[in-house]
C-alpha cells in the first residue's frame, strides 16, 4: 500500500481533504481534525492528509495547553489497544495512533506505535514522519535509529540514512548485519545518483547518464545485458575513464570509492578515499571514519576466509583480532588528534580504551564526549563502567542515576541504564534497592538480559 498523492484517491476524499485544509486555514482546529481523520481512516495512504491532520494537532495543543495527566492517561489506554492492533491490523494501529497524537502530537510512544504500523503497511514517509519526532527524544535508541535510516533510504534521502548507519556503526563496528546495510546503501546511491538505477529498470537510457552522446550510442548499439554485477562493473569502468580529464571531480571519487567498497575491493575503495583528502587538503572525519572502516573490513574478512579445519585456526584467530584491536584504537586516536572537538570520535576512542582496560584514558575521553547530546548518556553509561571497574562504585551509581534522570523515555536504554544500576548497587550489597531497579525492567520486559533470574532469585529467597 503505497502511499498516494491527492491527484490518486477518489474524489469524495479529494473533497473532505480540501475542506480539512479550509477548516485549518479559519483555526477550526476540532473540525480539520475530525475531517482528516475521516479521510486517513479511508485511506492511510494519503500522505498530504497526515501531514495536514500533524499541523493541526501541534496547532490545537499550543492553543489549548493544561490537561496534561488527563491527556497522559487516556493516551496511556490507547495505545495499549494499538500495540494490540498492530499485530493483526496495521491499519487500524495507525488510526489508534493518531487518536494519541490527537491528544498529545508530541508522544513519542504513539509515534513509535504509529511508525511501526506505517512500517507494517509500506508507508515509507509516514513512518519517516513519526520517527523523526520519535529520534529526537530517543537519539540512542539503536533499533529506533535503524528504522529511521530505513525509512530514510526508502524515501530517498540516502545521504541521511548512511549517516545514521555509520553512527551507529561507530559503536559497534563488527556488526555484520549494520555493514551489510551500508554496504548495499553505498550501491544503490551510486546507482541511483548515476541514474542507473532507470537504466538497470528499463526507464532510462545511458543518453541521461553519459555526457558524451556518442559513446552513449556505442553502448546502444552494443546492447549490452544490463545485470546488477554487470552494471557495477561497467559504472566503475565509466567513471574511471572520466578521471582522466575529471581528476579533481570529488563526487566521481566518492562514488567509485563506494563501489569498490560494495564489491569489496578494500584497497582500491581506500585509494580513492585517500585521494579525496589529497585534494581537499583536509582531515575530513567522514573520509577518515571511511577509510578506517575499510580497514577493519579487511581485517573481518581475512577471518572469516581462515581455514577452520587448520590445526592454529584458533591462534590466527586470535592474533588477527589482536592486530585489529590494536589498529582500531590507533587510527580512531589518529582521528581525534585530527579533529579534537569531535566529540562522536572522542566517544568512540573512549570506548576502544575501556576495551584496552586503559581506565585512565577512557575517562578522559568519556567526559569529553558526555558534552555531545547524542553520546551523552551513552557516555554516562560508559564513565559508570570505569568507576566500577576501579571499585568507585558509589562514583559508578551516581553518574547512573544521573542519566536515568535524563532520561525521559522507556526503552531499550533506560532498561540498560536501570540493569546497570542494579547490578552497582547489587555489588555492594544494597540488595533492596538493586532489586527495585530489576523490577522495573521486568515489568518492562522479562526477557532482558538475566532479570527473570534476579527477580525471580529474590522472591525465592523471600519465602
Amino acid at each position: 500500500m503505497p502511499e498516494k498523492t491527492l491527484a490518486e484517491v477518489p474524489s469524495p476524499l479529494r473533497e473532505l481533504h480540501e475542506k480539512g485544509i479550509a477548516a485549518l486555514q479559519k483555526n477550526n482546529l476540532d473540525y480539520a481534525i475530525t475531517l482528516f481523520m475521516q479521510v486517513l481512516r479511508q485511506e492511510p495512504a494519503l500522505y498530504d492528509s497526515r501531514q495536514a491532520l500533524r499541523a493541526a494537532q501541534h496547532k490545537r495543543t499550543g492553543a489549548r495547553g493544561g490537561g496534561f495527566l488527563k491527556r497522559f492517561m487516556g493516551s496511556a489506554n490507547t495505545l495499549t489497544k494499538g500495540q494490540l492492533a498492530l499485530r493483526s491490523n496495521p491499519r487500524e494501529a495507525l488510526v489508534v495512533a493518531e487518536e494519541a497524537l490527537n491528544d498529545d502530537p508530541t508522544n513519542a510512544n504513539a509515534h513509535q506505535l504509529l511508525a511501526d504500523a506505517a512500517i507494517a503497511c509500506d508507508l515509507p514517509r509516514t513512518a519517516l514522519l513519526s520517527l523523526e519526532v520519535a529520534f529526537k527524544f530517543s537519539p540512542a535508541d539503536r533499533r529506533l535509529a535503524e528504522k529511521l535510516s530505513d525509512a530514510a533510504s526508502r524515501t530517498g534521502q540516502r545521504g541521511r540514512a548512511e549517516k545514521i548507519l555509520r553512527d551507529l556503526l561507530s559503536t559497534d563496528p563488527h556488526d555484520p548485519r549494520l555493514n551489510e546495510k551500508l554496504k548495499n546503501l553505498l550501491a544503490n546511491r551510486t546507482l541511483s545518483e548515476g541514474g542507473y538505477d532507470q537504466l538497470a529498470s528499463g526507464t532510462g537510457s545511458y543518453r541521461d547518464i553519459l555526457r558524451d552522446k556518442e559513446q552513449a550510442v556505442v553502448l546502444e548499439q552494443e546492447q549490452r545485458s544490463v545485470k546488477d554485477v554487470d552494471t557495477a562493473g561497467r559504472i566503475i569502468r565509466d567513471y574511471e575513464s572520466r578521471l582522466a580529464s575529471e581528476g579533481n571531480n570529488l563526487k566521481l571519487l566518492r562514488d567509485l570509492a563506494g563501489l569498490h567498497e560494495a564489491r569489496r575491493e578494500f584497497a582500491k575503495a581506500r585509494e580513492y578515499y585517500g585521494r579525496i583528502i589529497e585534494i581537499g587538503g583536509v582531515q575530513d572525519p567522514t573520509i577518515l571514519r571511511s577509510i578506517q572502516d575499510l580497514h577493519v573490513a579487511e581485517f573481518d574478512d581475512r577471518i572469516a576466509r581462515l581455514d577452520p579445519s587448520a590445526p592454529d585456526h584458533a591462534a590466527q584467530e586470535a592474533a588477527l583480532r589482536a592486530q585489529r584491536a590494536a589498529f582500531m584504537l590507533e587510527e580512531t586516536k589518529r582521528r581525534a588528534d585530527a579533529n579534537p572537538a569531535d566529540l562522536v570520535v572522542r566517544y568512540e576512542l573512549g570506548a576502544l580504551y575501556l576495551a584496552a582496560g586503559r581506565v585512565t584514558e577512557a575517562i578522559a575521553e568519556l567526559q569529553k564526549a558526555q558534552n555531545n547530546p547524542s553520546r551523552r548518556l551513552a557516555a554516562m553509561a560508559l564513565l559508570a563502567d570505569c568507576f566500577a571497574r576501579r571499585n568507585m562504585n558509589d562514583l559508578a551509581a551516581r553518574k547512573l542515576q544521573e542519566a536515568l534522570k535524563e532520561k525521559l523515555v522507556f526503552d531499550e536504554e533506560k532498561k540498560d541504564l536501570l540493569y546497570r544500576l542494579g547490578c552497582i548497587l547489587e555489588k555492594v550489597g544494597r540488595t533492596e534497592e538493586a532489586i527495585e531497579q530489576f523490577k522495573v525492567v521486568y515489568e518492562a520486559d522479562i526477557g532482558f538480559r538475566d532479570v527473570a533470574a534476579k527477580v525471580d532469585a529474590y522472591y525465592s529467597a523471600q519465602g
